[in-house]
């Protein structure tokens, strides 16, 4: 990539009017960061130590957690570093490497709620064929087309993106490497980037949403056609912590990569809200509300302090 550009180094300039807040900010995110990583390890390893969670449901449950750990480390911890009072540069690899793995892991999660949507689909819509549908080598399948949809998705955002010429200047107006703040930087016209960009992640965000919208359209049918309201609850109360992290997870997105002129305060703040909070929200929303997965935390918890 070296060939393409004169710059050895981009600048961050971080969060837009924050200057003097730093330490606060810093100590904020400090706490955010440790307890996405510890809400969404303990879900991994209650899914991965209990038997009766080695379901689809909790198979892809435990990829999510994963990815919501991996998600926030591509961007938080050079921005603590900053923030704590160290270099706000980033080398020109570790700037493409930001935006490659922030689009990867964020596009791979979000074929992962649509494929978590269709698995409740199929639970709630066709239960009798549920297992007969939902086969391991069918829920291997699913994960592995959401790798490749999100590796495919990333390397075509990257590429377009540092193909361009960088000769200065170089500082990036945001807390990452992201493409509304890296192109406007190019010493050549980045239109065709530009458009490409917002377009790959404009439709990619909408088709994953449309799977999500008509998967719950139909469990909304099916749940209604259930006579008793103790069914309907247990039909709805399996849906509901993954629909409400999906409305955590599809609003950032849609805000930032379809305006017409970008605002750096306002990407900045759902950035922040997209990158660091919702992993931390999505592993209190999965634990909280699944009384199975309480269960299996206690019993972690109880072996692990036994009286």
């Amino acid at each position: 990539m070296r060939n393409h550009t004169l710059l050895a180094e981009f600048i961050l300039l971080g969060i837009p009017h924050t200057e003097g807040l730093e330490p606060v900010l810093c100590a904020t995110f400090s706490i955010i960061y440790l307890f996405t990583l510890l809400g969404n390890l303990l879900i991994f390893t209650a899914i991965t130590s209990s038997s009766t969670l080695h379901t689809p449901m909790y198979f892809f449950l435990g990829f999510l957690s994963i990815f919501d750990m991996l998600f926030p480390s591509v961007t938080c911890p050079k921005m603590l570093l900053y923030l704590s009072g160290q270099s706000r540069a980033i080398s020109y690899e570790g700037c493409a490497a930001q935006l490659f793995f922030y689009h990867f892991l964020g596009s791979t999660e979000g074929c992962l709620n649509s494929v978590m949507a269709y698995d409740r689909f199929v639970a709630i819509c066709h239960p009798l064929r549920y297992k007969l549908i939902m086969k391991p080598e069918v829920c291997i399948t699913l994960v592995t087309v959401s790798f490749m949809i999100g590796c495919l998705h990333a390397t075509t955002l990257t590429s377009f993106t540092f193909q361009l010429t960088y000769c200065g200047p170089r500082e990036v107006d945001h807390f990452f490497c992201d493409i509304p703040a890296v192109l406007p930087l190019a010493c050549n016209d980045s239109s065709l980037a530009q458009r490409v960009g917002s377009v790959n992640v404009g439709l990619l965000a909408l088709m994953l949403l449309f799977s999500v919208c008509v998967s719950y359209t139909h469990i909304g049918v099916a749940i209604l056609r259930i006579c008793s309201i103790e069914g309907r609850q247990k039909a709805f109360s399996t849906c509901s912590a993954h629909l409400t992290a999906i409305l955590c997870a599809y609003g950032p997105v849609i805000i930032i990569y379809l305006q017409h002129t970008p605002n750096p305060l306002l990407g900045a703040e759902v950035q922040i809200l997209n990158n660091i909070v919702s992993p931390m929200l999505n592993s209190m929303i999965y634990s909280l509300r699944n009384k199975q997965v309480i269960n299996s935390l206690k019993k972690i918890l109880q072996s692990s302090h036994p009286l």
